[in-house]
């Protein structure tokens, strides 16, 4: 599979299928209990402010969203304050809160294998094309954000 053809949003969907499929074949145990599970929310809440907060202002400088193109522009303000990935971010934080809600273990070990598959499959060719392209502007930038938060 080119990882180039396959974008983000997939690589999302197929952790959040894994996230419910082991939560349902194999739970392991409860970790949260409902009411408590609820709690989920406010991660899928942040979860989609960010993702959407981050794409805004992509389309308003008019720079390309999608991996492994040439951007247009570098946005270093807003939500790019926080994390230099707030979109990725934003999938996480979708990915923690439905976990949250589902309350079993096994959900939670998708996370990590999904910020990993990220990081190494889109944000450090784009961070290296990104350094090509801005130079000092985008080295200075990545002294002041983090790369997830």
């Amino acid at each position: 599979m080119n990882h180039s053809r396959v974008m983000p949003p997939t690589y999302f969907l197929l952790a959040l299928l894994a996230m419910v499929s082991l939560h349902f074949f194999l739970p392991v145990f409860e970790i949260i209990p409902s009411p408590w599970t609820m709690i989920g929310v406010i991660f899928l809440l942040a979860g989609i402010l960010l993702s959407l907060a981050g794409d805004h202002l992509f389309r308003q400088v008019g720079t390309t969203i999608k991996p492994f193109e040439e951007s247009a522009a570098l946005v270093t303000k807003s939500v790019f304050r926080i994390s230099r990935n707030p979109m990725y971010l934003g999938f996480a934080l979708l990915l923690t809160g439905a976990a949250v809600l589902l309350g079993s273990l096994t959900p939670f070990v998708v996370i990590p294998a999904f910020v990993l598959a990220i990081d190494r499959l889109f944000i450090r060719t784009e961070e290296k094309m990104l350094l090509e392209k801005f130079g000092q502007d985008y080295l200075e930038y990545q002294l002041q954000v983090r790369r997830w938060i």
